[in-house]
């Protein structure tokens, strides 16, 4: 599973031209779902999400996170997170899980982060969207749950 993250100043998203989601200062979060995710990928991910220290403390310095502020988090489904893209010039989305078991997992790291104390928006899972959002900083992140799978150097 993998999160691309932004720190923003507000965001939304749109379906149709109806907002149906909008966050003021926090985390918009593309998530990514592979065929090969599991719950534990679902659990790590929101995890580090909710915990990373990416938040100014009163020294300027990326010592909070989101959990600590409160941060209000923005979550769309993204399947473009796993375009393999080194051959040719289509991107080939074979990687991504088909909609069923995808949209079982996004759903579950949605309950998790709603479930860790933070308020959450969510995009509509399979539509086409528009997000807008002021990124922060900027920061933005990818995350992606395999890595805890590699070995530390």
């Amino acid at each position: 599973m993998r999160a691309l993250i932004q720190r923003v100043a507000q965001a939304a998203v749109s379906v149709d031209d109806r907002e149906v989601g909008r966050i003021g200062p926090g985390l918009v979060v593309l998530l990514g779902v592979s065929a090969e995710d599991t719950e534990a990928d679902a659990q790590y991910l929101v995890d580090k999400v909710v915990n990373l220290r990416i938040f100014a403390d009163a020294q300027n310095r990326f010592n909070r996170s989101a959990l600590d502020l409160g941060a209000e988090l923005l979550v769309v489904s993204q399947f473009t997170l796993y375009a393999e893209t080194r051959k040719g010039r289509r991107p080939d989305f074979t990687k991504a899980a088909p909609p069923q078991p995808a949209q079982r997992l996004y759903e579950l790291a949605v309950e998790l982060f709603r479930a860790a104390g933070l308020a959450v928006a969510t995009g509509v899972f399979q539509e086409y969207m528009q997000v807008s959002l002021q990124n922060d900083g900027p920061v933005t992140l990818l995350l992606d749950s395999a890595d805890r799978q590699r070995p530390r150097r």
